[in-house]
């Protein structure tokens, strides 16, 4: 009998797989298809284990539906475009496509050894003219459609890199990147009109059954629609053009606790008014340098400069509240404007507080308690849950107890009959800002002319290719310092024109590619039947991180496309059911330099708690993500080195359920790897015997069928460490059993396939040995007999004078007395009675015999 070489064994069936094209996708019409599909990673150059554990769990899908008769596509390829390609060219001189290239050629040769049922042939990355021709040719849909469109908006600007930057790219505001104070521009920019569909978007999450809950919550929080009242203040001796501000709120009820009005810094009175005023004009820059995410506003310390300009408040033209610019309010939130209630809003109490401005309850609470202070004496402000019951003492349906809900529907009903504004929905999501500056993107295929103005490339001139000759020695865009890609004619009279140097954000490039491996290489985004029949996305697996954007871009992008004539109707929600893993953690392993800071070091360099090399203890930080700066990363490639590619799979499926986190031990590498040199072994013994039929067959076989049921259970509700559990189970029965070689063999053939999902080179391997035929990949997933479920037989513990001394088996339908013969011709039993005859005994059908002697 051959030793288990993982080495060996790995790569001879990734061979016969290739040989085979066991996995290559196409139209059929006599299976049903099955689309499983892992989000597409980034070619940074390393794949890491969050990789193997995310593409190893779409791999046990896969395969499963593939061994259940269904038609399977499971494609793979690389979300390429982006800022750090550009960065890895600046700081090595080198070239970005060839940067990224290089990455994807190395991430695949270390992807392939991992046994993935992909189908290589529909491979493509983002950066290829292939794919991003048929994204320009997209946007041109969509801008014929309506659904793209470009208007000056304020924008994170960062002046080092001559970049926008999203939200998320200012950190304490400062560019990610750079490090520079990050400023407030308003600039040309291009938007994909994703707000009209805010509702349309927010109601379909109710039909999205297979999706995690807290994922359907992130996203309507992100649309955040809302009720509220929109209405106007009077401005008292405004300057020319102003004479009133517009007001959005979503809390109306509090109107009569108002005590200022705050403006944006980007709000057209601000902008005005610093124009002759020196000092507004100062503090207006200064907050233009904030990030303009609502976690750094929120943070960040409240500060507002008095106009000296007042407003008169709409139901007491006596009421003048003062006009403030305020530092944390966004122009594109809303309408730029807010009033400030103090005793309702915490911000707003720290902002009145901080410059004396008034402070007046609207409501208190039902019943308040002994430590409870009204704001305008001293505590802090009240904000319950717009469901809880409050005292309003200034509400617009007289002095009584409702819930802010109710206080909120009168207020919209009270000024809506007095003529002050009227109730309206909002949403809190924006339109999509694509534009982006930098050069490693798809260009936006549009021409600036100054005869015929924006005019759209014509889509025989498609792809608009990125030039290959661009440098990166001075900040900014080379697409804008390149005359010979720059410089063009117009598509539409043909006059000298300049191209759009603006390109797209990488969230576009991810929203579509879903779609497009239905058919990547159509000469079209899509090719309708190709689409018709592999849309949806039966099953789509994923990080937590990209809850919000990228699948609510891509649902977006999955309506437009059905718009403009490249999906069908039903693939408008393009994915059937979400799962987001959970990451692959490792503990840190850190000591202290002389300035006490933490100087990490990688596992391989730590035994025992110490150093290798010098003996000093090292300090143990438990179950942290892997990091690179923090050392405690894993090389999959390492492990597949030293372990194979199967235990790798084993490892990470088994250790804990996949939405939660996995930490990585080389304890439990070995572990995994042991066991499955287990299975080898005792399967291998199995084929190898010829030992007649026993007694215990059947019970073997009803073993097996319960595995069946409980594995098949285990992977078609993602428990694949309950599957495995179950697994680890089977094989112990298996290897303790003394049934015939024969059950012995059907039990084993059973245990290969339930392992073959999660362990495929391994099962294929002791498949041939078991003299099973074909592939074990192509052949049929066991059935569980229903009838084999059923215990005919039950166990039942006997108790000598109250301790268990024995356990016997008998028919579960074995008459009372039967079951007393039965216990008292027990060996434990008979040398209790010792030739005495039992006291009593009592026999519970199904659940124990006791024996009193």
């Amino acid at each position: 009998m051959s030793r288990y070489s993982a080495a060996e064994i790995e790569a001879k069936w990734q061979e016969a797989w290739d040989k085979a094209g066991i996995f290559r996708a196409s139209r059929s019409g006599d299976k049903p298809k099955y689309y499983v599909l892992e989000m597409f990673p980034y070619p940074s150059g390393r794949i890491h284990m969050g990789h193997v554990r995310n593409y190893t769990m779409g791999d046990v899908i896969a395969r499963y539906k593939l061994a259940t008769g269904h038609n399977v596509l499971h494609p793979m390829g690389w979300d390429a475009f982006g800022m750090p390609a550009e960065n890895a060219a600046m700081a090595i001189g080198g070239h970005p496509k060839d940067w990224t290239y290089g990455n994807i050629d190395d991430m695949r040769g270390q992807m392939k050894p991992l046994g993935l049922s992909i189908d290589w042939s529909r491979e493509f990355a983002t950066c290829d003219p292939e794919y991003y021709g048929q994204q320009q040719a997209l946007f041109l849909d969509m801008l014929e459609q309506g659904l793209v469109y470009r208007k000056n908006a304020v924008v994170n600007w960062d002046p080092v890199d001559m970049t926008v930057l999203a939200n998320e790219q200012v950190e304490n505001g400062r560019g990610w990147r750079s490090g520079a104070l990050v400023e407030r521009r308003e600039l040309t920019q291009w938007f994909f009109r994703i707000s009209d569909f805010a509702e349309e978007l927010l109601e379909a999450l109710d039909g999205l059954d297979d999706w995690p809950a807290k994922v359907k919550l992130m996203q309507a929080n992100w649309i955040g629609r809302s009720r509220g009242l929109q209405f106007a203040f009077s401005l008292i001796d405004g300057p020319e053009g102003h004479d009133r501000i517009e007001v959005y709120t979503t809390r109306p009820d509090t109107l009569m606790g108002a005590s200022f009005i705050g403006i944006s810094p980007d709000h057209p009175l601000a902008r005005q008014m610093e124009k002759d005023n020196a000092e507004l004009a100062a503090f207006n820059t200064e907050c233009r340098r904030m990030g303009t995410s609502e976690e750094e506003l929120e943070k960040a310390e409240k500060k507002g400069f008095d106009t000296g300009l007042l407003v008169r408040h709409p139901f007491d033209t006596a009421w003048e509240l003062p006009v403030y610019v305020a530092n944390f309010i966004l122009m594109d939130y809303g309408t730029g404007a807010i009033f400030g209630c103090p005793a309702h809003d915490q911000r707003d109490l720290d902002f009145a507080n901080k410059y004396g401005l008034p402070v007046s309850s609207t409501y208190a609470p039902e019943t308040p308690g002994d430590d409870f202070t009204l704001p305008e004496d001293g505590g802090e402000a009240y904000v319950p849950p717009k469901t809880e019951k409050v005292r309003y003492v200034k509400g617009f349906a007289g002095d009584e107890v409702q819930t802010g809900e109710q206080g909120i529907d009168a207020a919209i009903a009270f000024c809506e009959d007095n003529g002050v504004g009227q109730g309206v929905t909002k949403y809190r999501l924006r339109d999509w800002g694509l534009s982006r500056q930098r050069y490693w993107g798809c260009p936006i295929p549009v021409v600036h002319c100054d005869t015929c103005g924006v005019v759209p490339e014509k889509k025989e001139n498609l792809p608009v290719r990125l030039p290959d000759d661009v440098s990166f020695d001075q900040p900014g865009n080379p697409l804008d310092r390149h005359p010979t890609w720059r410089d063009c004619a117009c598509p539409s009279c043909g006059a000298p024109a300049r191209r759009e140097t603006d390109t797209m954000d990488t969230f576009v490039d991810s929203s579509w590619y879903f779609a497009r491996f239905t058919a990547p290489r159509a000469e079209t985004p899509t090719d309708m039947a190709e689409a018709e029949y592999w849309m949806n996305v039966d099953q789509y697996i994923g990080g937590i991180e990209h809850a919000i954007l990228h699948l609510l871009y891509s649902r977006f992008f999955a309506r437009a496309m059905h718009l403009t004539g490249h999906l069908p109707q039903k693939a408008i929600e393009p994915f059937n059911a979400l799962f987001t893993q959970g990451m692959v953690t490792h503990e840190i392993y850190q000591t202290r330099d002389e300035n006490d800071r933490p100087v990490y070091h990688l596992p391989e360099d730590v035994e025992d708690g110490k150093l290798k090399a010098t003996g000093e203890p090292v300090e143990i930080i438990p179950s942290a993500k892997m990091s690179k700066s923090k050392k405690n990363v894993v090389d999959p490639v390492n492990i597949i080195g030293s372990y194979g590619a199967d235990t790798a799979r084993w490892f990470v499926l088994s250790d804990s359920p996949p939405e939660r986190d996995v930490e990585w031990t080389a304890s439990g590498a070995e572990a995994a790897h042991k066991h499955l040199s287990r299975v080898h072994r005792v399967v291998s013994e199995i084929a190898a015997s010829d030992a007649p039929a026993t007694d215990q067959d059947e019970g073997l076989l009803r073993d097996m069928h319960k595995a069946i049921h409980d594995v098949t259970g285990g992977v078609e509700s993602f428990g694949f460490n309950a599957a495995i559990a179950r697994l680890y189970a089977f094989t112990n029965t298996l290897a303790k059993s003394n049934a015939g070689a024969g059950a012995r063999k059907e039990a084993a053939r059973a245990l290969v396939q339930l392992m073959s999902p999660m362990t495929p080179h391994l099962s294929e391997e002791l498949w041939q040995t078991l003299g099973g035929e074909g592939l074990v990949t192509d052949a049929p997933w066991p059935q569980a007999d229903e009838a084999m479920l059923v215990d005919d037989t039950v166990t039942l513990p006997i108790q000598i004078n109250g301790k268990r001394r024995a356990e016997i088996q008998v028919p579960k339908d074995m008459d009372k007395s039967e079951v007393e013969k039965t216990a008292l011709s027990n060996d434990a039993v008979i040398k209790a009675l010792d030739g005495a005859r039992p006291k009593k005994i009592i026999v519970v059908p199904g659940r124990i015999v006791n024996v009193v002697i």
